[in-house]
């Protein structure tokens, strides 16, 4: 750890931040960036985040929580410079949106006895909406750059606050059955690129329902994708640990056997308590 002494502060990133901004005396690549170009770092930081807490590495989620801060730093900074916000702004409207969201907390004794009552972070927001330049339709808000699965459930449920929803699982169920059956009927039509568009579009409405069965179970999809790549990459490991103990590499060894010792890392795995 750093001596507390020499410790830096948010201060000191806001000003390296500006001085990497610097024209002349700048660094060149943080010259040419622009909003745009930053975006996807960004998204990129946020998931290192998730990664660094799904692995439970608390010294790496430091590090990686360091590096999207920066990104917020980034972004403030390149607002600053066309006088639209400063980093003083982000800080003050989060705070304010705390604060105000959370009357339970820090209202008056009135407001802290009455407790978060059911529906009041809704209500808050819906508030704080209206006074917002209103944009058009149910789904308008909804970010577009979202991952494709979260946004997908994003979607389904803002539609399902306005009634546009099944009543239960089992109807989104028959869907997955009715999707996928679309899907096995293109996939029997001859070769084509419009065969190979009308894939996508029903490969892509199949995985539509399947987020909507994620939420109707109230599952997070993304996280639920992300387990079963850890849990692909771990027992592909094993088969490449098992092969190398016996001098080949996956590449020297074919589908049967391959397959036999995934069922075999599958039942290692299975009789852990």
């Amino acid at each position: 750890m750093t001596d507390d002494a020499a410790r830096k502060t948010l201060t000191d990133l806001v000003v390296v931040m500006a001085a990497l901004r610097q024209p002349v005396t700048g660094c060149p690549w943080d010259l040419e960036q622009d909003f745009s170009t930053i975006a996807p770092y960004t998204i990129e930081e946020a998931y290192e985040v998730a990664d660094a807490i799904e692995r439970g590495d608390r010294a790496d989620l430091c590090e990686e929580l360091g590096d999207l801060l920066l990104q917020v730093v980034y972004h403030a900074q390149l607002a600053s410079e066309e006088r639209a916000f400063t980093i003083e702004d982000v800080i003050d409207g989060i705070t304010r949106k705390m604060i105000r969201r959370h009357p339970h907390v820090f209202g008056d004794q009135a407001a802290r006895s009455a407790g978060a009552a059911k529906g009041f972070w809704e209500k808050i927001k819906a508030e704080e909406k209206a006074t917002k330049p209103a944009k058009h339709g149910v789904l308008a808000d909804v970010p577009v750059a979202m991952p494709a699965l979260t946004r997908a459930v994003k979607l389904q449920g803002k539609a399902a606050k306005v009634g546009f929803d099944w009543p239960d699982l089992a109807p989104v169920l028959h869907k997955i059955e009715e999707e996928l059956a679309e899907l096995k009927a293109e996939i029997a039509t001859p070769a084509s690129e419009a065969r190979q568009r009308r894939m996508a579009e029903e490969y892509g409405d199949l995985l539509f329902v399947m987020a909507n069965v994620a939420r109707h179970l109230h599952i997070d999809p993304e996280a639920a994708l992300r387990g079963t790549n850890a849990k692909f990459t771990r027992r592909f490991g094993r088969i490449e640990d098992r092969l190398a103990a016996s001098g080949k590499t996956p590449a020297q060894s074919n589908l049967a056997e391959m397959d036999a010792l995934w069922d075999e890392a599958k039942a290692e795995e299975k009789s852990k308590p």
